[in-house]
């Protein structure tokens, strides 16, 4: 595969994701609403009118999904609830009325997931791809969200799905939220366990589940070793060279100024990642201390 269409192409993973397979010496392409103002090759596309260029499809052999509100960037409203779950489904479903119209389909459809499938706080509990899904609002969109990207299979088409953990990122994501503050320090008792993976590996994940042709299903996109919350943050915390105090942020203060997102931060999971690495995926960066020491240079 040489042509590889991005769904949230844009986003932190995604512009991860194109920086390496353009390495890999592949074209890489964008769904984007405004094609115009991206540097990247990009085809136009608008979910909210489920409407999108047909050329897209016709150009790719291989499409990555990773399209989807963000679930940490605000409060929890009624309408941002429906929003994080309409964006996964609506850019599915418009993915998929597409390709069943197509004679000569994409080879491989690769779908970003994530462990909140598992639930809010699953404890010591060890989380494997077979595990029961949560009930939590987290949990119904991620099982809603894989159904819809189930039926891309039915079309024949290999479809890969990656329950995403905590990414581990200079630029972004958990650790820009975790270091934000002039004191690093755990939230609630800080024992809940975060599944993370370095962004590189996470990066690689995708593209070895492109070139994979055996993979299919759901695997869970984790690194090898979770650790608990004060754990990481102690470890991120020295790796950036910043003040740690082993006092957690209580969670009642939390659930003041998150609200129900809170559940989110003040739980966690404890997943495998036996499944992916019996397929022959290595890691880069198995070890926490090996991962910060990548992204801060220390």
């Amino acid at each position: 595969m040489k042509r590889i269409l991005i769904t949230g192409g844009s986003g932190l993973v995604g512009r991860e994701i194109t920086r390496l397979l353009e390495q890999e010496g592949k074209e890489v392409a964008w769904l984007s609403r405004s094609p115009k103002n991206t540097r990247q090759k990009s085809f136009f596309w608008d979910i909210e009118k489920q409407e999108m260029d047909k050329e897209a499809l016709t150009w790719c052999e291989g499409i990555i999904h990773l399209a989807g509100e963000g679930v940490a960037e605000k409060r929890w409203t009624a309408a941002r609830k429906r929003q994080i779950l309409q964006s996964r489904i609506l850019s599915t479903l418009l993915l998929y009325d597409n390709l069943e119209r197509l004679a000569a389909k994409p080879q491989a459809f690769v779908s970003a997931s994530a462990v909140g499938y598992y639930g809010f706080d699953t404890g010591e509990a060890l989380q494997r791809e077979d595990s029961l899904p949560g009930v939590d609002f987290l949990a119904s969109v991620v099982k809603k969200w894989e159904a819809e990207t189930e039926k891309i299979a039915t079309l024949g088409i290999r479809t890969a799905v990656l329950r995403i953990g905590i990414v581990l990122a200079k630029e972004g994501g958990a650790l820009a939220e975790m270091l934000k503050p002039p004191v690093a320090a755990p939230l609630g008792d800080g024992k809940q366990y975060l599944s993370w993976i370095h962004i590189g590996d996470l990066a690689r994940m995708f593209s070895y589940a492109l070139a994979n042709t055996s993979m299919e299903g759901v695997y869970n996109a984790v690194g090898p070793h979770p650790a608990s919350n004060s754990e990481l943050t102690r470890a991120a915390a020295k790796a950036a060279g910043k003040p740690f105090v082993p006092i957690g942020v209580p969670g009642f203060a939390l659930k003041l100024v998150l609200g129900e997102m809170a559940q989110m931060v003040l739980g966690g999971n404890k997943v495998s990642s036996a499944k992916i690495e019996a397929t022959g995926f290595s890691y880069t960066f198995g070890e926490l201390t090996d991962a910060l020491k990548a992204i801060y240079g220390k």
